[in-house]
């Protein structure tokens, strides 16, 4: 399943909010698909420091927290950062957090056009009982693959997150009514279906 142009897939898992601390993210996983070559993935933990998450951030935080006092820190990725995701289409399942996270480590850069696969899934099937990025890789049937790329993680790793919204982008180009979709239309896709059913 091939697909018409390079993007980079991405996802950051956050702390939360808690009081006295900002939102900071403690994990970022990016995955570089390009046409007819296999995809190319990067992670990182990113360094933290004591502070406390808020009790239902998500993740396998709790189970990382020595392995996160020796990571980078953000602004040590950023050149990866920048290598990986500068002059591309940008994705990710709900884009605020993604968005979010890069505009306030590079403020300086423009990142994007951005992708969301969040609103992609409502404007394409509009019809799903839920547009969670691990329900839809289950309507489409895509589990088995996200398995077999990441046998031992599951939704909230940052990596597979980003794998994940990155075939459910790919799945929606090798459609027949998405296949010559340009740009323009998979940034700001037409979600009146998704909100009539919603109504």
């Amino acid at each position: 399943m091939s697909i018409p142009f390079t993007f980079a897939a991405i996802d950051f898992e956050t702390t939360g909010s808690v009081a006295g601390c900002p939102v900071e993210p403690w994990q970022v996983g990016i995955v570089t698909f390009t046409p007819d070559e296999e995809p190319v993935f990067w992670e990182s933990l990113l360094k933290i420091g004591s502070r406390p998450f808020h009790p239902r951030a998500p993740g396998r935080h709790s189970q990382l927290r020595e392995e996160l006092a020796l990571a980078p820190s953000l602004q040590a990725c950023l050149p990866d950062l920048r290598r990986l995701c500068l002059s591309r289409p940008m994705l990710a399942h709900n884009v605020a957090t993604e968005k979010k996270c890069l505009q306030q480590s590079l403020p300086m850069e423009k990142f994007g056009p951005w992708i969301d696969t969040l609103k992609l899934s409502r404007a394409a099937w509009p019809n799903f009982p839920s547009h969670k990025l691990e329900d839809v890789l289950i309507s489409l049937d895509l589990m088995k693959k996200m398995q077999k790329q990441f046998p031992d993680r599951a939704a909230h790793d940052a990596l597979y997150d980003a794998y994940g919204s990155g075939l459910i982008l790919q799945h929606l180009l090798s459609q027949p009514d998405w296949k010559e979709v340009p740009l323009r239309l998979l940034e700001h896709p037409d979600l009146s279906g998704w909100q009539k059913r919603k109504r």
